[in-house]
Order: C-alpha cells, then sequence, then structure tokens
C-alpha cells in the first residue's frame, strides 16, 4: 500500500513539472538574411557634425553591416553573427560600448552587454564588467556554456576567465575617444549599440551592448543587459534590440513587449511604433528600437532627434543618422 501512494506522489509530481521550452524548427529561409543595427539614439540632428564626422559614422555602421551580411551570406547563424558585429561596434570608438564606453562617477569603465536566440529562447547577459575586452562575447559563453541567463560584475568576468577569456586592464578603455565622449553622450544622452539578425535557417537573434549612462553611480543598471527589457528575441514573434533611458524599457518590458505583440498578428512596424511614440513618450521615456521578423520584415522607431542605424538584405543597404 505504501509503495502504490508513493508511485502516485511520483507520478503527480511528474505531470506538474514544468516543461522545457519548445524549439522551434527552423525552416528555409528563401528571401535570404537581414541585419540591422544602431548605434544609440538621442540628440543627433543635422548641423550638430561636421561632414567628416559624418562620414566616419556612416562608414563604420555600412563596415560592420558587410561584414555581417558577408557572414549570414555564409550560412552562419544569427546569434554568432550578432556577436561578431557587436564586437566590431564594441571595438569602435565612436560609440559607447567597449573602447567607446563612458566613465562612471568613480572614473572606471563599466560594461553591459545580452544576447538571444529566437529559436529557442536562450539567452545570456553580463552587467558591470570592468576586465574584459568584450562583453558581448562573455554575454554569448553565459547563453551557451552556463546553466544561468545573467551574471554581474567579478563573478561574471571569472566566469569568462574559465571560459578563456582575457583579463585586460580597464585602462584599456580609457582612449582619446572616451574623454571626448563625456562631452558628446552628455548630448547624444543614449549610447548603445545593438544588432537584430534573420538569418538564412529562418531564425533570429539579438544583442545590445553598453558602457551604460554616463557619471553612473551605484552600481547602476539600465535595460542592455535585461533580457525582454533591452534585448528579446523569438522566433514565433521578432528579434529587438533597444537604445534610450533605460528605466523606461525595463518598465515596460519594451522588448519582450513588442516580440510578444507581433505573436499576436500585429505588424512589427505598428507593434514597434506603439510602444515608442505612445506608450513610452507619454510616460517621459526616449529611445529607439530595431527589430525583424521570420518573414524578413523590419523596422526603426525613435522618439529622439536620431539614431544611428542601418540595414542590409538582399534588395537594399543603407545606414542613416537622422530623422527621415
Amino acid at each position: 500500500m505504501k509503495n502504490l501512494l508513493l508511485f502516485i506522489l511520483l507520478l503527480l509530481l511528474w505531470q506538474c513539472h514544468p516543461k522545457e521550452t519548445p524549439v522551434t524548427k527552423p525552416h528555409n529561409n528563401s528571401k535570404g538574411p537581414v541585419i540591422l543595427i544602431h548605434g544609440g539614439a538621442g540628440q543627433i540632428y543635422e548641423g550638430r557634425y561636421t561632414a567628416e564626422e559624418e562620414a566616419q559614422y556612416h562608414q563604420s555602421l555600412q563596415h560592420a553591416l558587410d561584414s555581417g551580411y558577408a557572414w549570414l551570406s555564409r550560412g552562419e547563424n544569427a546569434e554568432t553573427v550578432v556577436e561578431k558585429v557587436i564586437r566590431r561596434l564594441e571595438s569602435d570608438s565612436l560609440f559607447n560600448a567597449g573602447k567607446g564606453a563612458v566613465y562612471t562617477a568613480e572614473g572606471k569603465v563599466e560594461l553591459d552587454a545580452s544576447i538571444m536566440r529566437g529559436s529557442d529562447l536562450n539567452a545570456g547577459a553580463v552587467s558591470g564588467v570592468q576586465h574584459i575586452e568584450h562583453p558581448i562575447s562573455l554575454a554569448h559563453w553565459v547563453m551557451d556554456s552556463s546553466k544561468h541567463v545573467m551574471l554581474s560584475g567579478r563573478g561574471a568576468e571569472h566566469f569568462g576567465f574559465m571560459m578563456g577569456l582575457d583579463s585586460v586592464s580597464n585602462e584599456i578603455f580609457h582612449t582619446v575617444q572616451s574623454e571626448s565622449n563625456y562631452r558628446r553622450i552628455m548630448k547624444e544622452k543614449y549610447g548603445t549599440v545593438g544588432c537584430v539578425v534573420l538569418d538564412n535557417h529562418g531564425n533570429l537573434a539579438a544583442g545590445t551592448s553598453t558602457g551604460g549612462m554616463m557619471m553612473k553611480e551605484f552600481g547602476r543598471i539600465g535595460d542592455s543587459p535585461i533580457i525582454g527589457a533591452g534585448t528579446y528575441a523569438d522566433n514565433q514573434g521578432c528579434a529587438v534590440s533597444c537604445t534610450g533611458h533605460g528605466e523606461y524599457f525595463i518598465r515596460y518590458a519594451v522588448a519582450h513587449h513588442i516580440s510578444q505583440t507581433v505573436s499576436n498578428g500585429v505588424p512589427i512596424r505598428d507593434a514597434s511604433s506603439v510602444i515608442i511614440h505612445q506608450t513610452l513618450k507619454n510616460a517621459g521615456g526616449e529611445g529607439g528600437v530595431i527589430a525583424v521578423d521570420t518573414a524578413g520584415n523590419y523596422t526603426f522607431q525613435f522618439n529622439t532627434q536620431g539614431m544611428f542605424r542601418g540595414v542590409r538584405n538582399a534588395d537594399t543597404t543603407y545606414t542613416l543618422m537622422y530623422e527621415e
């Protein structure tokens, strides 16, 4: 009798155990790959930059797009391309990520990043990293080689060292450009880099990386490393990367909201536009998003004066800075 009761109890527990997240089977993407990137949003308007500065931004964005599209065309998967493209942007001191990151109130550089795969909803994120050159790569390691989603500070760095990533001095981020970024990003306001991808297999991925808010205090963490706020990817919805006033993107779970709305049948442009131009704006939040779905539909939406952005697919490629 005791054995029978034990069997029934175990059976009930097994039935109540949560099932694993179903994996979306990849399908052939006949339209070809799509890649979108952004380099932050804010007070980016005509007349603020010299012709030479504008050319530098466009060249940097286009180079990242062309590299990413070439990797996608060779069959590389979405999350690998997201990481590689963001690594390029992290190495570019024009943007508030990696080598171009701004300082905290303590005069240090603290980096945040996240990445997510749309086929199985697996994700990885890191925050407060000071001694890893490419936080997006560390986030990718968290996604693929740990049982966790998000690691922070010294623990995140220790995990990275265990995975074979090099320890670097925080001084490598203290570039001449970083010094000038104090003044520049104070005006541009929201510096981040991000990438969303649809690959040849029909899978989505998204990633975001940032140096965070300039002069941030008390270990402040914005939306960039928060899955669902600054980054999200779901093959049933879309892939999203955000940039802006992180507290608002966290409160409204912007990236997840857009993907969920798309999964309910709302066009990607409408889903993104409503939350950026209505919900966020009415609440006092500023910023923008890039997004792409498995049909290859994509959008840029922002409620600031401009956003560094670009796209490439089989039909077109371009980069933009200002409101069109």
